[in-house]
């Protein structure tokens, strides 16, 4: 595991979601960093229990918002040396290409995570993102 400076920038996994921003601090096992982008919107349903809709409790998970922190393991950090692109565009890119997964496999769990997803679009992500 190579260490990644302060204020360096960084793709970091966290909580199903892949984001990047730049670290802020330090904390031993963990980074706390800034969100600037999304590059994969959070999964869609119980991530214990992934493909089910039966008997689970199926989550609606928002992405992390600008400038808002992770404290993600270090492990889950990586260098990111790219164009950041601006949120509002990377969320929206992020979105329709969870959709797109989602489409194309027919079935109910799928079909499921694509209703929150455009649920979530419609009451959080449209009038403040796009």
């Amino acid at each position: 595991m190579a260490e990644v400076e302060i204020g360096a920038n960084v793709k970091a996994h966290y909580n199903s979601g892949t984001y990047i921003g730049t670290v802020k601090e330090d904390r031993g096992n963990r980074y706390l960093i800034e969100v600037h982008a999304v590059l994969k919107h959070p999964l869609q349903g119980d991530i214990h229990h992934p493909g089910e809709v039966e008997g689970v409790f199926f989550h609606e998970r928002k992405a992390l918002a600008p400038h808002e922190k992770m404290n993600v393991k270090k492990l889950a950090v990586h260098p990111y040396n790219d164009i950041i692109p601006e949120y509002n565009e990377s969320l929206r890119d992020a979105v329709n290409v969870y959709k797109e997964k989602l489409c194309s496999k027919d079935n109910d769990f799928n079909n499921k995570a694509y209703r929150t997803l455009t649920e979530l679009e419609n009451k959080y992500y449209k009038d403040k993102y796009y």
